[in-house]
């Protein structure tokens, strides 16, 4: 039996007074989760992906899960009111006319400041409990950047599964190998070490001899290749993100060699630099100029790295494009 962490009620607990006390300094008295990332980070309860869910957070009050059909084994919310997801074992697709239903009934409508994701809060569930006036999406994203204990656990239990994949990438990547073989044999290895089924795509990139992409009917892998790997695991709705590459006959040359050794003198750089209060683009300008240095045609273009989490790209970001500053407790790959 494979070791199988999940999230705990301490963890939930805390994730929840962290969220009450944002709402009051945002004068906000009830929060309403529609979207299953934020339903399982605040009660535990993550629904089967063809089911939904919601939450609801009073400022002064109960933490409520709205629950497909019956109330789960384990959550941490003081009440739970459920509704019919199916009927007859048919899956309904008015979820979110359901879910309101429930909600409306199991919470009181009143007259409080409403908060909610405004990327999916919608007319169902302010017919429930009011019109929402404040956005929480971007107040749950920045709450998420910071790790509880029991988030960690499973984001390592991920990253165990991306292990277990580029172990058997080792074993088996030689010239005449498929993309499609690799793929199934990287999925099992992945599911083996999880202990249940995973049905995410497991990650960006699967092609021999490409910059990335899904694998490919028909293409395998020859002499002289690079095998560029980048794989991503999810958990129980927890991402990992993990990337190498291989040379495919397992001899690499001395370019390609050279190559490598930049880009791991860039790790040497994140240990020195990354710290609670340090700029993210600081760190990417500094990592940027050492690889341009060492390929003046400027081919760096990338992300030097993001948050991961509930969602494969969090913050903090490591991106020209944002200006985030690392926080104690974030969890990010390079």
């Amino acid at each position: 039996m494979k070791d199988k962490p999940q999230l705990t009620v301490e963890g939930c607990r805390a994730r929840q007074r962290r969220l009450r006390k944002r709402m009051g300094a945002l004068g906000v008295e009830r929060a309403v989760m529609v979207t299953r990332e934020h339903v399982q980070w605040l009660t535990g309860f993550r629904p089967h992906w063809l089911m939904s869910a919601a939450a609801v957070l009073d400022l002064e009050g109960d933490c409520t899960l709205i629950a497909p059909n019956s109330e789960p084994e384990f959550h941490a919310a003081d009440q739970v009111a459920t509704f019919p997801m199916q009927w007859q074992a048919t899956l309904r697709m008015e979820a979110m006319q359901a879910i309101a239903e429930a909600m409306g009934q199991a919470v009181d409508r009143g007259d409080a400041v409403v908060g909610a994701e405004f990327s999916s809060f919608g007319p169902h569930a302010a017919a429930a409990v009011g019109e929402a006036r404040v956005d929480l999406d971007p107040v749950l994203w920045e709450l998420r950047r910071v790790k509880e204990s029991d988030e960690v656990a499973m984001i390592r239990k991920a990253i165990a599964c991306s292990d277990a994949m580029y172990r058997r990438a080792r074993e088996i990547i030689r010239p005449g190998i498929s993309e499609l073989e690799v793929f199934a044999q990287l999925h099992a290895a992945a599911v083996e070490e999880a202990g249940e089924a995973l049905s995410h795509q497991l990650g960006n990139d699967y092609q021999c001899n490409s910059p990335g992409g899904p694998a490919r009917d028909g293409v395998v892998a020859n002499d002289g290749e690079l095998y560029i790997l980048d794989l991503g695991p999810a958990y129980r709705g927890y991402f990992a993100d993990n990337c190498r590459a291989f040379a495919v006959n397992g001899q690499p040359t001395e370019a390609q060699l050279r190559a490598w050794e930049v880009i791991v003198s860039v790790f040497d750089i994140v240990k020195e630099m990354v710290r609670p209060g340090v700029s993210c683009r600081a760190l990417y300008d500094r990592c940027k100029a050492l690889l341009d240095e060492a390929d003046p045609t400027g081919s760096f273009w990338h992300h030097l790295g993001h948050g991961i989490g509930l969602y494969p790209h969090e913050a903090p970001h490591l991106n020209p494009n944002w200006d985030d500053v690392f926080q104690e407790g974030e969890i990010f790959t390079v």
